[in-house]
């Protein structure tokens, strides 16, 4: 049999070079795939995921102290944190704080220290301005004679403390703990406690304005589902104008119709409801308020996606065999809309989560979401450790949140649209 038939009943040679070819052009693919999507993947990871990183990295960092003091830093972690140090350590806080001031970086030292104990920033603010003359005999007793307190050792393991990087000073600070003295964690008193009230708080207006998404967003998914294609088209123009509305100027509009001399409470004296302005600003029912109107279209749109795809057969079979509307729109076609409810529900309560403007404008003292103080943080107080410390824990939540959802009703399961 010549060489060439046995080739072809075989299949061999041929199926190998096949396959060879096969894989070429996948990889070719799988290339030209990349190449198109390169421009976008570096467009994310430069605007969105660096810049979340370096966020969430400062959390742990801590090079305020390190960096403008490092030969005190290396004393410092000699140091056994019993008594105060010797007169080495005096020196070098001494040329430290000399150098932090020539170079400009004392003020930043100092409010690092002052997030750790209000006072450390006049302290040494008012160390460096006395050192300025002729250099002493001994460190150790001429910093004592400028102030008191560096002959303390709660005041040297503060700084000792502030110069250690990474540090979980500000993960614990975010949760309304600290260290102690003597090296323990312990919470915060109650006075002082902000944080963990804030997370719970910010959960539950967001889960509160996810349930009235889906008590109003419902109804109005289902009229637009089942009215005739052109009537549901253009009430839909109603769900899609907000899109076009910038948040800010939506927020604005509530501003002036809540307030007490606003539309609604003149509208509610003109009836005779109400005798008196009643609070709708500055308070938990206007965070509601605005916070709804602005998440209800994502609602809509997640639930009307899905139900547009339900046949109506299912319902009038369920009539046609006895049941009651209500129990054949209960039991039949509700249960289709699930995806459509879960989409929604997670898509409301996890934009809720970060949500600024509409509680910062319409809530009151009481109604600070966490993303208002990580603002405050980062904007006032310019303490971007701690703000990296909650935004890691928001970020932290909203993935378990995610986790649980997806194992409890499938994020994979779920149309978006």
């Amino acid at each position: 049999m010549p060489a060439s038939v046995h080739a072809n009943t075989t299949g061999l040679p041929r199926e190998t070079a096949g396959r060879a070819s096969y894989n070429k052009a996948q990889r070719r693919a799988s290339v030209q795939a990349l190449l198109l999507a390169l421009p976008l993947i570096v467009f994310l990871l430069s605007t969105f995921i660096a810049p979340i990183a370096m966020l969430l990295a400062r959390s742990v960092q801590n090079h305020e102290v390190a960096g403008s003091m490092p030969a005190l830093t290396q004393a410092l972690n000699a140091w056994d944190g019993r008594d105060i140090p010797g007169e080495p350590t005096f020196a070098l806080l001494a040329s430290g704080l000399k150098q932090a001031q020539e170079s400009g970086q004392l003020g930043a030292v100092a409010r690092r220290l002052n997030f750790a104990q209000p006072e450390f920033r006049s302290l040494l603010m008012r160390t460096a301005r006395n050192i300025r003359g002729d250099v002493p005999k001994a460190w150790k007793p001429a910093l004592i004679g400028i102030d008191e307190r560096w002959n303390s050792p709660e005041v040297w393991r503060l700084l000792k403390r502030a110069a250690e990087s990474p540090t979980p000073d500000y993960l614990l600070a975010a949760m309304d703990a600290q260290v102690t003295p003597q090296g323990a964690i312990a919470s915060m008193p109650a006075n002082a406690s902000v944080y963990r009230e804030a997370f719970v708080r910010t959960i539950s207006i967001s889960a509160t304005v996810t349930l009235l998404c889906l008590v109003l967003g419902y109804p109005v998914a289902w009229l637009l589902a089942n009215l005739p294609a052109k009537t549901g088209n253009r009430l839909m123009l109603f769900v899609i104008v907000p899109f076009w509305t910038s948040l800010l100027v939506r927020t604005t509009a509530w501003y002036v119709l809540l307030q007490p001399g606003g539309v609604i409470n003149s509208v509610l004296s003109g009836l005779g409801l109400a005798t008196h302005p009643v609070p709708l600003i500055f308070n938990r029912t206007g965070v509601l308020i605005g916070m709804t109107h602005v998440l209800l279209p994502y609602m809509i749109l997640a639930i009307y996606s899905v139900m547009k795809s339900v046949s109506p057969v299912y319902v009038r079979a369920a009539k046609s065999l006895g049941a009651h509307p209500f129990t054949a729109f209960v039991r039949i076609y509700v249960p289709q809309t699930l995806p459509g409810i879960g989409a929604g529900c997670f898509l409301v309560f996890v934009l809720a989560l970060g949500y600024y403007i509409t509680p910062a404008l319409l809530g009151g003292a009481g109604d600070e979401m966490i993303s208002q103080l990580i603002a405050m943080q980062t904007n006032t107080q310019l303490n971007w450790g701690l703000a990296g410390a909650l935004s890691a824990y928001l970020v932290i939540f909203t993935a378990i949140f995610y986790f649980l959802f997806n194992r409890i009703v499938g994020i994979d399961r779920l149309r978006f649209g």
